[in-house]
């Protein structure tokens, strides 16, 4: 079993259906199945492949043009790529070998300050709460807040490791910290956390705090970060409550609209549990618009052998009502295309009747005409070769 194992090499996923495993058990329950959840490849980590936080932020205005915005609005492989390898564990990546520090845990102890800050967690908790304008401009301390197993852009803070999140989550007073640092950020947004459960709303101020956060874009990158974190420090069940309440803010209530892209291409793909993210995107689907322009639904399932494309079907339908008439004269329709091509038979008799009629009376005029009105330039329409009356009699299927 270890040989096998040593062996087995990770492939990097190279397209999003990839990366994308939410459709994949797609059923019409949303109760979460057997093997459901994201299960890590691999124990091991990799800070240096995750993107280093470089989310690439896109323009979530909606277009009014369809096709403008098709064109324009398709899946990031490098945001799907960066949450997959998020929510297997970061694979093919070894730990270092020195010894892990600590340093995320020990901040939360309020042992050791942020760097290069110089600032202790019970500093940001008891101080900056409420504090808007350095909660904003100071690019420094999400990081250490919100600790992950990649590098950030704060490169003095220390990524987490396996054996860190497990101590981690084995301390009450770092845990009790946390959520409180979570709090800290989400009225920095104007979100109230209103339970244990995760469960969250707007707060009073979240007025002034949602025009500032929809054009405050850099805020989505936080925001993602704090989703992941929470994850990776035992509090998954609170990511759901809040992706669903930013969807809701962006897509039914209109109060978050720049972030609307973010929301569909990030937060819900932090989540790890596949039925969780079936029903954010359901729901998402359900208020989007254009609704032909949502690409984050299930793939388009493909048809059967048996299944034609309809322009072929009704190609196929006309030459076999042609040739059955031939054969039978007016008698009724063959069985292998009754019921099968309805609007397509109707309007190939009612064309044909005009036809019919329009070359009874055609053949009456030539009747009464000499031989010579044949080749007569003169003729209105009489003196067209076999050829070209055959062409106008026989038109090609519409």
């Amino acid at each position: 079993m270890g040989n096998l194992m040593g062996s087995w090499r990770y492939r990097d996923p190279s397209t999003v259906e990839e990366c994308d495993s939410t459709w994949e058990t797609d059923s019409e329950s949303d109760e979460p199945q057997p093997g459901e959840e994201d299960s890590g490849i691999s124990e091991s980590i990799s800070p240096t492949d995750s993107g280093k936080c470089a989310e690439q932020l896109v323009s979530p205005q909606q277009l009014g043009d369809s096709q403008e915005s098709t064109a324009k609005m398709k899946r990031s492989f490098y945001a799907a790529k960066d949450l997959y390898k998020y929510r297997h564990n970061y694979p093919n990546y070894k730990e270092p070998r020195q010894p892990t520090e600590y340093r995320n845990l020990r901040f939360y102890m309020n042992k050791i300050p942020l760097v290069p800050d110089g600032i202790y967690i019970e500093e940001i908790l008891n101080k900056w709460r409420g504090d808007y304008e350095q909660l904003e401009h100071n690019h420094t301390y999400i990081q250490w807040l919100f600790p992950l197993r990649e590098q950030g852009l704060n490169f003095y803070a220390q990524e987490l490791t396996q054996v860190e999140i497990k101590e981690f989550q084995s301390t009450r007073e770092a845990k009790r910290r946390f959520l409180l640092a979570y709090t800290v950020m989400l009225d920095f947004f104007g979100i109230a956390l209103l339970d244990k459960n995760g469960n969250v709303s707007r707060a009073p101020n979240w007025q002034d705090r949602f025009q500032h956060l929809n054009e405050s874009q850099h805020n989505y990158l936080r925001i993602t970060r704090i989703l992941k974190s929470l994850g990776e420090l035992g509090f998954e069940s609170f990511k759901p409550p809040l992706v669903r309440l930013l969807l809701e803010e962006a897509l039914v209530e209109g109060t978050l609209p720049n972030m609307l892209h973010s929301a569909l291409e990030y937060f819900v793909y932090t989540l790890r549990d596949r039925a969780q993210r079936r029903e954010l995107l359901r729901f998402a689907q359900q208020h989007y618009q254009p609704p032909e322009d949502f690409i984050w639904g299930p793939p388009r399932r493909k048809r059967g052998p048996a299944a034609v494309k309809p322009g072929a079907e009704q190609d196929k339908s006309t030459a076999k009502t042609r040739s059955a008439k031939e054969d039978a004269g007016k008698g009724p329709a063959s069985p292998e295309t009754e019921g099968v091509q309805g609007e397509a038979e109707e309007e190939e008799e009612e064309e044909e009747g005009s036809l019919g009629a329009w070359n009874a009376r055609k053949r009456e005029e030539h009747s009464a005409k000499s031989p010579s009105a044949k080749c007569s330039p003169e003729g209105k329409g009489e003196g067209k070769s076999q050829g070209d009356r055959k062409e106008h009699a026989d038109p090609a299927p519409l």
